[in-house]
């Protein structure tokens, strides 16, 4: 079984053909620049094919259709291709970052799901319409076979109400279902049960915080199996302090903000989303450069670093509290694999409430899961890898195996 799996953007397109029997990346890459004058295409056989090829192509790309269609002639012809023909591609899955209260496992799509996904699009303005594209395009290039949608929402759906109620008039939610919604829940499930597994255990056995840090960040407290809180909510502007999003702040600010600096609502949503977070408080978003800020003695930058890994604690902190009983820590995605300073500083001083970190194991990068935690430590903490795609082409073959 092979299947494709695709991240459509606004303008651009991330793919990812895995072989089922090995779980292992026939090919990835990405199409960008999609609609616009010139577009780019890059495509990277993987390594444990015959050997290495990156190719990259710049070519117009009106659409998401067309730069598909590319894609697959790379995939199946001349020295790029991985399979013979695209009959091989069992499954189309396909991210979609807002499935509402409809959807809490993925669905093979049908007319009706489509409908549903539609009808998210005024909770997922920027991302939904695009992840439709994308699987209208697959459906179009793939007739008959199946498309899987995949929801960065379903896994928060077990969230009791108690934790995804806002206190505002109960209307609001009967009408405009305004409550916390979590996002980057593939992500969150999947190191989840990896850490599981390397605890011998089985997902439904232990509770565990997942912290995904990366220009987006959230966390999530998993009891046996299942996501019970977690830091974003009705948008992935809440919780965290970003590379550019707030987190959380005192609503108050934005009547202030409109009162004091003749701001329009859209002009504050901006301010919250793009401008603000870490690049708000140093004037960049990337902790690479921050980093070597700090080590030239740039006060604000440290600042920065000190203000997001404070937030970050506090929500481990809040986690632990409400799950009672915590079995392992595990940090994912770009900062939460990369960064061991802020890992470090993440779980600075919480050795009384059983986290002991092994400075020496905590060093450096890995492209493999490891534990930091020292032994003496009562909570284990991990480094794991986040997949995304084999989590999608995962969540596809069990429900065509169903």
């Amino acid at each position: 079984m092979k299947v494709l799996v695709l991240n459509a953007g606004s303008s651009s397109l991330k793919y990812q053909l895995i072989d089922m029997e090995t779980e292992k990346a026939l090919c990835s890459g990405l199409v960008e620049r999609i609609g616009l004058e010139v577009g780019n295409i890059s495509y990277k056989k993987a390594p444990d094919t015959d050997a290495e090829k990156k190719t990259a192509l710049e070519m117009e790309i009106p659409t998401h259709n067309v730069g598909l269609r590319k894609v697959i002639e790379l995939i199946t012809e001349g020295e790029t291709a991985v399979i013979e023909d695209m009959s091989e591609i069992t499954a189309v899955g396909h991210r979609v970052v807002h499935g509402g209260e409809r959807f809490s496992a993925p669905t093979v799509v049908d007319e009706d799901v489509l409908k549903a996904i539609e009808e998210c699009i005024a909770l997922a303005p920027l991302h939904n319409p695009a992840n439709l594209d994308g699987i209208k395009t697959g459906m179009e290039l793939f007739p008959g076979v199946p498309q899987v949608a995949v929801f960065d929402t379903a896994f928060h759906q077990t969230m009791p109400e108690k934790a995804y109620m806002y206190a505002l008039p109960y209307e609001l939610y009967e009408e405009l279902k305004i409550r916390r919604y979590g996002f980057h829940g593939t992500s969150h499930k999947f190191v989840a049960g990896e850490v599981a597994s390397l605890m011998g255990k089985k997902p439904e056995e232990c509770n565990i915080i997942t912290v995904h840090l990366g220009n987006g960040s959230s966390i999530t407290a998993v009891e046996k199996g299942k996501s019970v809180d977690t830091t974003m909510g009705m948008t992935p502007l809440e919780g965290l302090i970003m590379g550019t999003r707030s987190g959380d702040i005192d609503p108050a600010i934005c009547d202030f903000l409109a009162r004091n600096k003749g701001m329009s609502i859209s002009e504050v949503d901006t301010l919250l989303n793009k401008k603000s977070g870490l690049e708000g408080l140093c004037g960049m978003s990337d902790m690479r450069d921050i980093h070597a800020a700090v080590d030239k003695g740039d006060k604000r930058a440290e600042l920065a670093v000190d203000a997001l890994c404070y937030r970050n604690r506090k929500y481990i902190g809040a986690f632990m509290a409400a799950l009672g009983e915590v079995d392992a820590i595990v940090f994912t995605a770009g900062i939460g694999e990369n960064d061991d300073i802020v890992r470090l500083d993440t779980l600075k001083g919480l050795d009384r409430l059983g986290i002991v970190i092994d400075e020496k194991a905590n060093e450096g990068r890995s492209g493999e899961p490891k534990k930091i935690s020292a032994e003496s430590s009562a909570v284990q903490v991990w480094v794991v890898p986040t997949n995304e795609e084999l989590a999608i082409a995962r969540d596809a073959r069990n429900i065509l195996n169903k």
